[in-house]
C-alpha cells in the first residue's frame, strides 16, 4: 500500500481477483500472483490493477498451458517446499509454498504466509517443510 495512492473501483477489481481465484486451481502458475493481488480487495489502488492487468495479459499469452495428468506407471509420492525469510516487506513475515506429485502427476499445491515472524532463515524453512509434511502424510493415508 502507497500512501496517498489513487484507489480504483472496488467492486470491478473485486471480481477480476474472484475469477482469477478460481482459474489459479487449474493453473498453479498464477496461484503465488493472484494470492498477493487478494491481499488488496478492501482499497485497492491504481498499481494493484495494473498488476492484475499484467497476469490477464500473461494468460492471454499462456493459454496453452496448464496441468497434464498421465499414467506413469507407478504411484510414488513426492513432495518439494520451499520459504523465503521475511519476504513481506510490510510485515516481515515469510512465505512458504509446497507442491506434491502422485506417480509423477501435480496434485496438491499452495502458497501462503507464515502466521509467525520467523527469527530465522531456518525457521521460515522448517515451517515451510512441516507443511509440506503435513500434505505427504495426508496424501499416504489416502
Amino acid at each position: 500500500m502507497e500512501e496517498g495512492a489513487k484507489l480504483v473501483e472496488k467492486e470491478r477489481y473485486q471480481r477480476l481477483v474472484g475469477k482469477l481465484i478460481y482459474l489459479s486451481h487449474t493453473r498453479p502458475d498464477i496461484a503465488y500472483a493472484v494470492g498477493v493481488v487478494s491481499q488488496f480487495m478492501h482499497q485497492p489502488q491504481i498499481a494493484h490493477m495494473e498488476v492484475v492487468c499484467r497476469i490477464m495479459r500473461y494468460l492471454k499469452g499462456t493459454i496453452d498451458h496448464g496441468v497434464l495428468f498421465k499414467s506413469n506407471g507407478h504411484l510414488k509420492i513426492q513432495g518439494y517446499t520451499d520459504a523465503d525469510w521475511a519476504g513481506d516487506k510490510g510485515d516481515r513475515r515469510s512465505t512458504s509454498g509446497y507442491f506434491t506429485l502422485v506417480g509423477g502427476n501435480l496434485v496438491t499445491w499452495r502458497s501462503k504466509k507464515q502466521k509467525v515472524v520467523a527469527l530465522s532463515c531456518a525457521e521460515a524453512e522448517f515451517r515451510g517443510i512441516a507443511q509440506g509434511l503435513t500434505e505427504i502424510l495426508w496424501i499416504r493415508k489416502l
